[in-house]
């Protein structure tokens, strides 16, 4: 006879399968006829773009580009600084196990390295090494039996547990477009280098709506017609809103933004302006924290219980750690006397993550990439490297934690000494997604099938072992753990020792004397 039972609703955004990719793309361009021939290339730089991501069985294809820019030394009398712009395309399938058509997908691209090398006068080839981290996901609505509503004899050993169920999940698309003005004085002749990244990002959540907040910095490199270098800062809003039912402010939400296109060109209708135009993809995930009585085994000392126990896991303790990481350091140069700094790229990189019972420590560095300038319009690159360490304290089972860690560079000043020194001046956020995985027993299709063998005894003295609980000792002998807490006069029923000697009821004894007389007095 099938049991009656009382269930609630759990929401499982389950991790399937996480993987970290290294990637090479590499195409050729062509230099336009209307740009001198290359003599040798000074930099490059580039910004990807996902514009299409899709989760197969087994796999993940990833299409996108990568807006690069070249800036180059011509190969003409005068030897001027020049700049080219093309889209590197690419196309990659990743295997990964467990995977499957439906799921849903977390992509973060990080542009490790990129170089251009000239062929010949009107050729370059490009090669950038891609960094990809990519978690998959399962949504999956599940119902947990959290009480038996028929049935008084039936013995329930429950846990309390919060847990993080999914909401909802939502994306939109965003466009940051601005007109970024330059100085008045200066006539633009070409973009040699850009840089974007998505900063200063904020959430907010009212009844099924989210708001969400950032800003794309974008940074450009240009020279005028007066063969002059110029560096412009500017940052750009980014806002919208997401429709998700039934979320709420007391919910919790990830936010994730993807850079999908890129247009960054000369304003045609105004001088003085470059036109930016960035198209943005942008996803929330939203978790409620929840929780749940559940039962993690049960029995009956009358019948015979049959029932289906499956393991699922899902994700608590949920939270976001926020901290500003300061680098104060000193760098050396070589080679850089007389000559100024006009741009200073900033990338940081985690090479280590040890995780620990009460912190997790991060070891990384700072990969820094000077553009300098001499006297005489000379361009030259630098680079140089800043180890540094970072550690989130206060962690309860941090060996197991989930962490998901993301770096902004908020500021960065860098000031040029004497004898090559460079005293660098940097501020990072660090966005720490932490989370755990939590192993939940579910039980589902209990039912009855017949009258448990019926035990000869009224009540019985035990020796305690090792391993044992009350729970344990009362489901073999069929009798209840209030019963025996009662009869033993136990205080803390979490409390038993080996060898500690206790007396066990049995339960029909009990039931019958409960019907026909009063009932036994084990004290």
């Amino acid at each position: 006879m099938l049991v009656e039972t009382s269930k609630e609703n759990l929401s499982i955004n389950k991790l399937i399968a996480t993987k970290k990719e290294i990637i090479t793309v590499e195409g050729d361009m062509i230099v336009p006829d209307s740009k001198p021939d290359i003599l040798n290339t000074i930099c490059t730089s580039g910004t990807v773009c996902i514009y299409k991501k899709e989760v197969l069985n087994e796999k993940i294809r990833i299409d996108g580009n990568i807006n690069t820019y070249i800036m180059y030394l011509a190969d003409d009398e005068k030897g001027k600084i020049r700049g080219i712009n093309t889209s590197l395309d690419f196309s990659e399938v990743i295997q990964i196990q467990g995977c499957e058509e439906g799921m849903d997908c977390q992509i973060k691209t990080k542009l490790k390295s990129i170089e251009a090398r000239v062929i010949n006068g009107r050729k370059v080839g490009i090669k950038a090494i891609l960094e990809i981290d990519i978690n998959v996901y399962s949504n999956e609505n599940i119902e947990i039996i959290n009480d038996i509503t028929n049935s008084e004899s039936i013995q329930m050993l429950k846990q309390d547990l919060k847990v993080n169920s999914l909401v909802g999940v939502g994306e939109t698309k965003l466009y940051a477009k601005d007109t970024i003005s330059i100085d008045n004085a200066d006539n633009l002749a070409e973009i040699l280098k850009t840089n974007i990244d998505i900063c200063d990002k904020d959430v907010k959540i009212s009844y099924n709506k989210i708001l969400t907040k950032a800003e794309a910095r974008v940074k450009i490199m240009y020279l005028t017609e007066e063969n002059t270098i110029r560096t412009i800062n500017a940052k750009i809003p980014i806002v919208g809103f997401i429709d998700i039912q039934n979320v709420n402010e007391e919910n919790m939400c990830d936010v994730d933004y993807e850079i999908r296109n890129v247009v960054i060109k000369p304003n045609s209708a105004e001088e003085h302006s470059i036109y930016v135009e960035i198209e943005i993809g942008v996803k929330a995930v939203v978790y409620e924290e929840k929780q749940i009585n559940l039962i993690q085994d049960l029995y009956s000392p009358c019948e015979n219980l049959e029932f289906n126990k499956r393991k699922i896991v899902t994700i608590s303790g949920k939270r976001n750690n926020q901290e500003m990481k300061q680098i104060r350091e000193k760098v050396t140069l070589e080679g850089t006397e007389q000559k100024s700094i006009i741009d200073v790229d900033v990338m940081p990189r985690i090479d280590k993550e040890n995780k620990l019972n009460s912190r997790i420590i991060y070891e990384g560095e700072l990969e820094l990439k000077f553009v300098l300038r001499s006297a005489d319009m000379q361009i030259d690159i630098k680079t140089a490297k800043i180890p540094f360490e970072y550690t989130i304290e206060g962690i309860e089972n941090g060996e197991t934690m989930n962490t998901n860690l993301d770096i902004e560079v908020q500021n960065q000043d860098f000031i040029v000494q004497d004898g090559g020194i460079v005293t660098a001046n940097i501020d990072m956020q660090m966005n720490t997604n932490l989370s755990q995985n939590s192993n939940l027993n579910v039980m589902d299709e209990i039912q009855t099938n017949g009258e448990r063998e019926e035990q000869d005894y009224s009540i019985i003295m035990y020796i305690v072992k090792k391993d044992d609980t009350l729970w344990k000792i009362a489901k073999q002998f069929g009798s209840t753990v209030d019963d025996i807490v009662r009869v033993n006069g136990i205080e803390d029923e979490s409390k038993i020792y080996p060898n500690q000697k206790i007396y066990i009821p049995n339960y029909n004894v009990r039931k019958a004397s409960n019907q026909n007389a009063p009932a036994l007095d084990y004290a």
